[in-house]
């Protein structure tokens, strides 16, 4: 029932994010078998003008976890072999690149899902196999002033930045796809379903009520009391970038708070 429930991206987190809901061990971090790595590629459209941070954050979310959930990534879909590759190796990557004009409509010939016309997620490959539209599009550097999102909407779920680290709107895009992904693995794990997490809120947590989840995360490292007292899941970086490996970059939330 859980394997059906979940798209291969997601069946290849249910073990380690909400171990308690799946049966067998958490899977390792080990690098893949073949060598190999692999990468979701994030492609922001970043204008010269420059569109809201938040609402670039937001539809990074979105489009991470609508390619994990498109029937193109399903078994026997097009997408189902890279998609099942990557997620298998441990470590889910994603990479944000951006691009503006004739680069950004470049890209939208190559597969993946695009979302608000503010960022494309790339269907997961090999990082040094990447087409050359994308390969020219730059990496580092990625960002935008930071803007006022407002209280989060009350009918969809919320990623919390966390008030600890600063991010790049690169690396934050980042962290918020991985944030989609967690939450919906949880729900589906719970036999929810999982596009629930589809439109998320993209919001600055405070200092208290961060402290608090977190104070939570660490009395059960399993994550189970943070999702049943909370309703959060925390995305728990992988230190390649930016920050130490084992920082928590941001929460997902099933429910808004007051």
């Amino acid at each position: 029932m859980l394997e059906h429930a979940l798209s291969p991206a997601l069946g290849a987190l249910a073990a380690r994010v909400c171990p308690w809901l799946v049966d067998g061990p958490a899977p390792g971090f080990d690098e893949p078998a073949d060598g190999v790595v692999r990468a979701m590629t994030l492609v922001l459209r970043l204008e010269r003008e420059g569109p809201p941070r938040t609402a670039v954050l937001e539809a990074a979310a979105s489009a991470a976890l609508a390619l994990c959930l498109d029937e193109r990534a399903a078994p026997d879909g097009p997408w189902y072999d890279a998609v099942a590759a990557w997620a298998g190796a441990g470590r889910i990557r994603k990479l944000s690149r951006r691009a503006r004009t004739a680069h950004w409509r470049a890209v939208q010939d190559i597969e993946g899902v695009t979302v608000d016309e503010l960022v494309r997620a790339l269907v997961p490959g090999p990082v040094d196999e990447v087409p050359h539209e994308v390969r020219r599009l730059q990496i580092g550097g990625t960002d935008l002033p930071a803007d006022d999102p407002g209280p989060p909407a009350a009918e969809h779920p919320v990623i919390w930045l966390s008030p600890e680290v600063e991010q790049t709107v690169g690396k934050a895009a980042a962290q918020v796809g991985h944030a989609s992904m967690i939450l919906a693995t949880v729900l589906a794990a719970e036999g929810a379903d999982p596009a629930a997490a589809l439109r998320c809120s993209v919001c600055p947590a405070s200092r208290e009520a961060w402290d608090g989840w977190v104070r939570a995360l660490d009395a059960d490292p399993s994550g189970r009391a943070a999702w049943e007292e909370h309703g959060i899941a925390p995305v728990r970086d992988a230190g390649f970038t930016e920050v130490a490996p084992g920082t928590v970059t941001c929460l997902a939330q099933r429910r808004t708070t007051a």
